[in-house]
């Protein structure tokens, strides 16, 4: 019997994209299909059931967080195609040499993906099924790397806001086409407008820590407003902190902070705080996210953000001292007591 396969693929408009790409290229001839929508904290759990129940594998805008997960998918990868599919940079830092993995840190999973199906022989039926992605691959492209280029690239991500992934990735399996109807763009248009509303009434309420971070608490922000406030926050105001952290409560409890930098902090402080255990996360050098367990405090997750800030900022800062110059000083200090 034909094992199943499962897309894992993340919740955002990248990761939204990219599996309904793989629904594209491996439906009907590669069915039944099972796709997950999930985060970094489920990741692991749902690949570590897909390799013992014996199914293949796509993984999509995502990373395990374990390093048990890592040695089981090379215990369970047979050296053919690569199963996942990437472009953050803590991934290629930490992984990056694993031939189970296509890595590319210049665009979107989404076109990651899309780009090394385009270059394979494939059937001419799954070409043309794919080609008609093209364009909705470049929308997802300039969203997630904060490009600005396509417009309706931040409609697309309020869509999502607005209706779920979940319908947004029903929407491109029946209609791939990057056009938004109508009344997409009319009830999109209107979320935006509201959005700007939400931010000034965000704004007022943050928490600032100096020139290194601010922080948005719960509730202030819908899901799929974070990389427009941050940009906001990070591009528009004259006094820009080195870090945005946004923080909000899942449903199980659990916090999860996305973080966004503009000189690869945000990756640096994910790869330093993820422990494995009790805080997951990942992203590439400028939007990452944290999972922190339930049982801690905003404060408690702002002082972790701080205490990393602090810590490569010293790591990062030039010694201006040499030994020789801290024996001169002594030597100096000893005659003036002369």
């Amino acid at each position: 019997m034909r094992p199943l396969i499962n897309i894992i693929s993340h919740t955002d408009l990248d990761g939204v994209v990219a599996a309904a790409v793989a629904w594209h290229a491996l439906y009907p001839d590669n069915s039944p299909l099972q796709i997950y929508l999930i985060g970094y904290g489920d990741v692991d759990n749902v690949i570590f059931d897909s390799v013992k129940s014996g199914r293949s594998l796509v993984v999509l805008d995502l990373f395990c967080q374990r390093r048990e997960t890592i040695d089981l998918i090379d215990n369970f990868f047979d050296g053919g195609s690569p199963i996942c599919f990437d472009h953050h940079k803590t991934t290629l830092e930490r992984w990056g040499n694993r031939s189970w993995l296509k890595i590319d840190t210049s665009c979107c999973a989404a076109k990651v993906y899309y780009n090394w199906l385009m270059s394979l022989e494939l059937p001419k039926n799954v070409e043309e099924r794919l080609l008609p992605l093209s364009d909705i691959v470049e929308v997802a492209n300039d969203r997630d790397l904060w490009l600005g280029q396509i417009p309706e690239s931040r409609l697309w991500q309020a869509l999502i806001t607005m209706c779920g992934p979940w319908s947004v990735l029903g929407r491109l399996i029946a209609n791939p086409s990057s056009s938004l109807s109508e009344g997409e763009y009319e009830a999109t248009v209107t979320f935006v407008r509201d959005q700007e509303e939400r931010f000034a009434t965000a704004l007022e309420r943050v928490k600032r820590f100096g020139d290194d971070l601010v922080a948005v608490g719960p509730e202030l922000l819908q899901f799929g407003d974070v990389s427009d406030f941050c940009g906001l926050i990070l591009d528009r105001n004259e006094d820009p902190p080195k870090m945005v952290a946004v923080a909000n409560k899942k449903v199980t409890g659990e916090w999860a902070v996305s973080l966004r930098s503009r000189t690869g902090l945000a990756g640096k402080i994910t790869g330093m705080l993820r422990d494995g255990k009790k805080i997951h996360g990942g992203g590439h050098g400028d939007a990452a996210a944290l999972y922190f367990p339930s049982h801690y405090s905003l404060e408690q997750i702002c002082d972790s953000i701080l205490s990393a800030i602090k810590l490569i900022s010293e790591q990062e800062t030039p010694i201006s001292m040499t030994l020789g110059d801290m024996l001169k000083n002594r030597l100096k200090q000893g005659e003036e007591r002369k």
